[in-house]
């Protein structure tokens, strides 16, 4: 079983990367294979609504977002990360996600996942809620923790001072091994995903 850890931040090695390495180090410890993804520094295009992936499984612009959906569809779970930029994720990230959602969420749908938030203050709780929505959208069981997933600090050093913080990202981990093997478990006895119903698209102007 494997873990995809993406990290939304434009430092390679900053505080949001500290945070992964926590939750990488217990994954492993539980048996569960990690791996750290950037998203990189470069500019990174939003969604333009072009349509071009429909039917593809990726987006026309070639960038991280397709290498993730390639490594996400051998992947079981998946945690999203971001610094807290103006009380939101970083437009990196969101970017990313709009686009790595919109044209691979058929390979995302239905796995387990999380978001973790990278904060010098304050903010932190609504970019963890604006991250959580592209899992409820698309029938992935949310792994939660002992607190919301964030961590506090204004350098790695900081960070790893938080401890509180820091218990939070190795519960988080430990809680994402055991829902992967109860849902391996539960494939080896026969229990299957719930079989999704049409779409329905209801518009609210008759």
């Amino acid at each position: 079983m494997k873990v995809i850890l993406v990290n939304g931040s434009p430092r390679k090695n900053g505080c949001t990367y500290t945070a992964l390495c926590e939750v990488k180090e217990t994954l492993e410890k539980n048996g569960i294979d990690a791996e750290i993804f950037q998203v990189g520094a470069k500019p990174l295009i939003g969604c333009t609504a072009c349509g071009g992936c429909a039917g593809k499984g990726k987006c026309i612009y070639e960038d991280t977002v397709n290498e993730f959906i390639e490594k996400a569809s051998d992947a079981d779970g998946f945690v999203f990360a971001s610094p807290v930029h103006y009380a939101a994720a970083s437009g990196a990230l969101t970017s990313f996600l709009d686009r790595a959602f919109y044209a691979g969420g058929a390979v995302l749908r239905g796995k387990p996942a999380a978001s973790v938030v990278s904060c010098r203050r304050g903010g932190a709780s609504a970019a963890f809620d604006q991250i959580n929505k592209y899992m409820t959208i698309s029938s992935m069981p949310i792994v939660s923790s002992q607190y919301w997933n964030q961590v506090h600090g204004n350098t790695p050093e900081e960070v790893k001072r938080d401890e509180e913080g820091m218990q939070t990202m190795r519960t988080l981990a430990a809680n994402m091994a055991w829902i992967l093997k109860c849902i391996d478990a539960g494939k080896k006895a026969g229990i299957e995903r719930p079989a999704p119903e049409k779409p329905i698209k209801t518009n609210f102007i008759r």
